[in-house]
């Protein structure tokens, strides 16, 4: 019923950015809550940041500073501008969002691969 389609991953020199962006799409009434999730071989899924429709934002300690999330509610997509990258941030990222829909629940994009070279 949704799709989150993530976009950007690649492989980067540390202090190096990248852009990630997810894209919503389908029978959506509204999203509430879109975040952005990584999880690194070995470790937890854990938080990155997420952004509800009202603007408020928040994000993990460890990334405090240097991502930013955006969200551009017309086109019902998600950014996440990552700065000075560090080898610690490699993982696989995934998209989130809380979505009003025929299902209304949570819904998680595929992935995408973020390589961060020492």
């Amino acid at each position: 019923q949704v799709q989150l389609v993530e976009s950007g991953g690649g492989l980067v020199q540390a202090g190096g950015a990248l852009r990630l962006s997810c894209a919503a799409s389908g029978t959506i009434v509204s999203i509430n809550t879109m975040g952005w999730y990584r999880q690194a071989p070995g470790k937890q899924r854990e938080l990155v940041a997420r952004t509800i429709s009202d603007g408020r934002t928040n994000y993990a300690d460890s990334v405090k500073g240097r991502f930013s999330i955006s969200r551009d509610n017309a086109k019902n997509t998600a950014y996440l501008q990552m700065n000075s990258l560090k080898p610690e941030d490699t993982a696989v990222y995934y998209c989130n969002a809380e979505v009003v829909a025929l299902y209304t629940g949570s819904y998680w994009g595929q992935g995408t691969q973020v390589t961060v070279s020492s």
